[in-house]
């Protein structure tokens, strides 16, 4: 059965963004940015919420006339060819190389999803989406990437979640001071 990883950039306070949206405070150092890069090894496909599948859907296809920063750059091919799952209610024609999972039956719908043949999944933006999964127990590792930055506000990592118990699997810190939580729910 595949795994679920939720990779998510957070704020030293908890938020995901700043409070007009802002995601414009992580830092992709060197260190960060080779880790990140090692997941490849472990998944083949990327799982994201229709807001931030807007978000990247917007940059990552054109990438190179918007950025010149290298992990951009390295990852921008990595996008482009990696299979995409969205979540969401609305959105029918993806684009990309994605395909949507709906809200109906999302627990059958997922637990297939982790039942076919490949790699595990990560799953890189959607705190709604992040918190329905873990309500199921869908997801399998938690990799919370912590900035050294107060933002004072915003959409919170667990927004309105009930309590679950973690086991640390790994702590690491990066370059600009940025810090790896690395959990697995208690019950697996």
């Amino acid at each position: 059965m595949r795994k679920i990883i939720h990779y998510v950039h957070a704020s030293l306070d908890g938020y995901i963004e700043g409070p007009n949206g802002e995601f414009d405070w992580p830092t992709m150092g060197p260190e960060l940015s080779a880790y990140s890069f090692s997941h490849m090894e472990r998944v083949d496909t990327f799982l994201y919420g229709r807001p931030v599948w807007e978000m990247m859907a917007g940059y990552w296809p054109n990438v190179e006339s918007i950025s010149d920063h290298p992990h951009d750059l390295k990852f921008a091919p990595v996008w482009r060819r990696t299979p995409k799952v969205v979540f969401s209610r609305t959105l029918r024609e993806p684009g990309h190389g994605a395909r949507v999972i709906d809200g109906a039956n999302l627990v059958e719908q997922v637990t297939a999803l982790k039942a076919e043949p490949g790699k595990d999944l990560l799953l890189m933006g959607g705190a709604s989406v992040a918190a329905e999964l873990t309500a199921h127990g869908l997801i399998d590792e938690y990799e919370v990437v912590v900035h050294p930055v107060v933002l004072g506000g915003g959409k919170a990592l667990f927004p309105e979640s009930k309590r679950f118990d973690l086991q640390l699997v790994e702590s690491r810190t990066f370059d600009d001071g940025v810090v790896l939580l690395h959990h697995r729910p208690a019950s697996h």
